[in-house]
């Protein structure tokens, strides 16, 4: 079955091997240019993947990797073998000896982000009516990476992570699975500290599992043969700062993936959810709001509100407890992002203690995880609580909410 376009394969040598696979995996069709020709290639043939030979041309791979990515819907970009630093939107991929068959696998993974960016693409415009107002995204800004090791390269590889995305650092097997089962994660990055056999057993156990089986997956092992069932495993041997610098372009890509599904989920609910967190949009909040006080005070029972709080100067901090806390809530709890770097939730028929055993449970989830540039560097939201009383409107309980700062979790 061939693709919805042609695949453009950039290499000043024949690649005999890489032809073969893509034939045999249904690829097709196929173009072959050399380097000097790329850019006019690129067009004049329209393709919907870009396999560029990386090994040894990387000024030529920076100025083609600007012009891809100025491209619209997303064009995977793959660079094969390489050697040095990739850009951002170069996906790397290195075959395991002579064998190319997962490739196919990894572009099949690459065009589903393609088909869903052109639908997101599709859908803003059919329904301009009722469109959310989609910044600009940095994928990377807010995106998350999930490092597990114990050795020496572990911290420094935390710092080099940390200068671009947030980190959430876990020195075991175990720690690592309960961070995948409640966070947003766009990446793992598993360095030294742990036998052949566990490394091979966690890469088997997340290939069994749909939901990770198109995580980006990096490991810094040597020797590690990469036979497991994931679309985005990739061996990456080297200093922190090439480790670092070719993972993130597979971090980048899931991460935006990811902004894509929250802008479907947002045009699906009418523009009422914001796509950069998951959470109601402010409009939409205070709306709820008022009719959840009005409600209340009509039929009687409880309505409790909790601000969480977190460094306005951090913004990755609050998309990240944002996100976090939209996967946590309760059904009939809602809650959005502020514009002062908090983040506001109202609990239906919840009186305040209750209200203050759940706030707790959320941030000590938060508690276990760092942002920014030191794996140490720990984010904890300060939390504050108002609940329903007989006179209140949703402007007066919000009005005590923003008074009352003291911290609920420990």
């Amino acid at each position: 079955m061939s693709v919805q376009g042609p695949i453009l394969v950039v290499s000043d040598d024949k690649q005999p091997a890489l032809a073969a696979a893509l034939d045999e995996g249904g690829m097709f069709p196929l173009i072959e240019t050399v380097w000097a020709d790329a850019p006019r290639a690129i067009a004049q043939t329209k393709p919907v993947v870009i396999i560029a030979a990386a090994q040894d041309a990387k000024p030529g791979l920076d100025a083609l990797a600007r012009q891809v990515d100025a491209l619209t819907p997303y064009l995977p970009f793959v660079a094969i073998d390489p050697k040095h630093p990739l850009p951002q939107n170069a996906i790397p991929f290195s075959p395991a000896g002579k064998d190319w068959t997962r490739i196919i696998s990894r572009l099949r993974a690459s065009l589903r982000v393609r088909t869903l960016h052109a639908t997101v693409l599709r859908r803003l415009n059919d329904h301009a009516a009722v469109r959310p107002d989609i910044p600009e995204v940095n994928p990377l800004r807010d995106a998350t990476v999930l490092l597990i090791g114990r050795a020496g390269g572990y911290s420094a590889l935390s710092v080099t992570l940390g200068e671009q995305v947030g980190v959430v650092g876990a020195l075991s097997i175990e720690a690592a699975a309960k961070h995948l089962n409640t966070r947003d994660i766009d990446g793992i990055v598993l360095a030294e500290g742990f036998s052949d056999r566990v490394v091979d057993a966690f890469l088997t156990v997340l290939g069994e599992d749909p939901r990770f089986r198109h995580l980006p997956v990096v490991t810094a092992l040597p020797g590690l043969a990469l036979t497991h069932d994931l679309a985005n495993l990739e061996n990456i041997v080297g200093d922190p700062s090439l480790v670092a610098a070719n993972t993130l372009p597979m971090v980048r890509q899931h991460a935006f993936a990811a902004h894509l599904s929250r802008t479907l989920r947002s045009l699906d609910a009418g523009g009422l959810l914001d796509p950069r967190t998951g959470l109601l949009t402010t409009t939409a909040f205070a709306r709820d709001l008022a009719t959840a006080v009005g409600q209340t005070q009509s039929d009687g029972g409880g309505l409790s509100v909790a601000r969480f709080s977190f460094d306005p100067a951090d913004e990755r901090a609050q998309m990240d407890g944002a996100r976090l806390l939209g996967r946590l809530l309760r059904q009939m709890d809602f809650g959005a992002a502020q514009d002062d770097g908090s983040v506001i939730v109202a609990f239906a028929e919840t009186d305040l203690r209750t209200a203050h055993m759940i706030a707790r449970r959320l941030s000590s989830v938060m508690r276990h995880t760092s942002h920014g540039r030191r794996e140490t560097r720990r984010s904890e939201p300060d939390v504050s609580f108002a609940m329903l009383q007989p006179s209140d409107t949703a402007q007066s309980l919000l009005a005590r909410l923003y008074e009352d700062r003291h911290r609920a979790a420990s």
